[in-house]
């Protein structure tokens, strides 16, 4: 191409100026785009205090201030920008470990870090050479996780032929979704990921830009229209495979020492039961009460595991079903069982969002009764997520929405905490899946304060077992679910009939229910 930089530094140098230009003068919600950005970070690594990050082409420091944001300041990081002219940023947090790269690796030769992130890095003429020396700078079992502009992109391929004709020019190489794949895989990482993401993207003004921003994950997974998305999210990890987590503790809140019942249904999970007990007692001991396991009448090894758990450890409590199975069943047994102040609920594949659980103890420490995890927060990472599952979810909360007459996104996945006290009220009735939306629009039902804590969400893979969840045979659940919903809302009968609060204090019309600042 003519007219581009004549060296690698040179080109990120390019490359590092066109993304700070971009977004004074081109993206309205630049602020907020970053923030997601540094969130879907957190996400897909499950980041844990202490682990390095490097970030490369900094630039002005506005995403390296979200990173520190989302990381609580408990992560190094190494903030990294090319070209020697560049000045301190003014954003730039003071922990954060600033350099001026002229050469790369040059002052970071040696040195190597737990995780790399970096947007719009990777240009076509240098992008195996600098992929190389990325590799390089990984810890053995680091990831990355880089953000690239979409040269499928309409509005940008409209962009760059505008600006050809007024002679302001994009000299960026941009690689598609399949180049960047196959770049990645020839230098040696593992677990690749290289998504489409984003549809927030100009012309839209900033008052516009919530339409797609409530769209965006839905879209990000559609086939077909994701190939016009924003960005091209890539995550990959230096091998080995198997890196063993960081020994930490992410206990936090005094007020919650030795008060939570966890309750865990498991049905043929002999392979996860395992790792998901031993991540909670790693991180969570102080918060625990006591762990309750659920066999629910499992054809595998299960049981066998669930009883030399509970032989280990007096706090893990096997329950042992009869027929007939169903993980509504599963989990109302459970929370018959639970003694301790707050009852957490998950599913038996939830041990690599472990590190997320914290942000569900921080909102019962602020005062909710209720913490969800969402998965269509626009701080959620959905990756590998059937289309259709998506569709079935936003239809039922949109129904459930025009029901209740509240704004929430995602109040039927699994994984809950709430206080006893809501636990005890839930009326259980369904015998399937749709006892997630049982547990989670009843207690705003009832008026209890409910906070949507954005989680991610990676669909199973063949060494984690098979899901026994069935769209088709699971929505009629739901359906009753909504019926049930409406016949109390509307006219105080059917088998919700009874829900009521107790206690002496109520919280305020405006209190109730899903709080605006909890919504993004």
């Amino acid at each position: 191409m003519s007219g581009r930089p004549a060296s690698m530094v040179e080109t990120l140098v390019m490359r590092e100026r066109y993304r700070d230009n971009y977004r004074r003068k081109r993206d309205p919600i630049a602020e907020d785009r970053l923030l997601w950005r540094a969130q879907t970070f957190r996400h897909c690594v499950h980041l844990m205090p202490g682990q390095t990050i490097l970030e490369l082409g900094c630039g002005d420091g506005l995403f390296t201030r979200q990173l520190f944001r989302v990381s609580r300041g408990e992560n190094p990081i190494t903030a990294v920008t090319f070209g020697s002219e560049r000045q301190h940023p003014e954003a730039l947090p003071r922990d954060v470990e600033f350099l001026v790269a002229s050469s790369l690796p040059g002052e970071l030769q040696g040195r190597q870090f737990a995780f790399i992130v970096a947007i719009d890095l990777l240009d076509k003429e240098e992008a195996a050479e600098i992929s190389k020396i990325i590799y390089d700078l990984l810890r053995p079992g680091g990831q990355v996780i880089f953000y690239e502009s979409n040269p499928w992109n309409v509005v940008l391929k409209l962009r760059r032929m505008v600006g050809r004709l007024l002679g302001g020019e994009d000299r960026r190489g941009l690689l598609s979704r399949s180049e960047l794949y196959e770049l990645i895989s020839e230098i040696g990482f593992i677990r690749i990921w290289v998504v489409f993401n984003d549809f927030v993207y100009w012309p839209l003004t900033r008052s516009m830009a919530w339409v797609l921003r409530n769209l965006s994950i839905l879209l990000e997974n559609t086939p077909g229209i994701r190939t016009l998305a924003g960005s091209i999210l890539i995550q990959a990890q230096k091998p080995p495979r198997s890196v063993p987590r960081p020994g930490v503790s992410l206990f936090e809140h005094e007020v919650l020492r030795h008060s939570v019942s966890v309750v865990i249904p498991c049905h043929n999970e002999e392979m996860n039961i395992g790792p998901l007990v031993n991540g909670l007692r790693e991180l969570f001991e102080e918060y625990l009460h006591e762990i309750i396991l659920v066999d629910d009448n499992s054809t595998d090894a299960t049981r066998d595991v669930i009883k030399g758990l509970a032989s280990e450890d007096p706090k893990v409590k096997p329950i042992v079903r009869t027929p007939p199975n169903g993980v509504g069943r599963a989990l109302a047994d459970g929370y018959r069982a639970a003694t301790g102040q707050w009852v957490l609920s998950m599913d038996c594949d939830f041990q690599h969002l472990l590190p997320e659980v914290r942000d569900l103890f921080d909102a019962a420490a602020e005062g909710y009764d209720v913490a969800v995890g969402s998965r269509f927060s626009r701080h959620s990472v959905l990756l590998n997520y059937p289309f259709q599952k998506i569709l079935a979810n936003r239809g039922f909360h949109l129904l459930a929405q025009l029901v209740l007459l509240r704004r929430f996104r995602d109040l039927t996945n699994n994984l809950k905490l709430m206080r006893r006290e809501v636990a005890e009220r839930i009326r259980f009735t369904q015998p399937g899946f749709a006892v997630n939306a049982e547990t989670g629009l009843q207690p705003l039902l009832m008026g209890y304060k409910i906070k949507e804590v954005p989680i991610s969400w990676i669909n199973r893979t063949p060494n984690m077992g098979m899901s026994s969840f069935r769209l088709a045979r699971a929505g009629g659940g739901y359906a009753q679910v909504l019926l049930h919903l409406w016949l109390k809302k509307a006219l105080g009968r059917g088998p919700y009939r009874k829900l009521e609060r107790v206690g002496t204090h109520r919280h305020t019309r405006q209190e109730c229910g899903v709080l605006p600042e909890d919504r993004d």
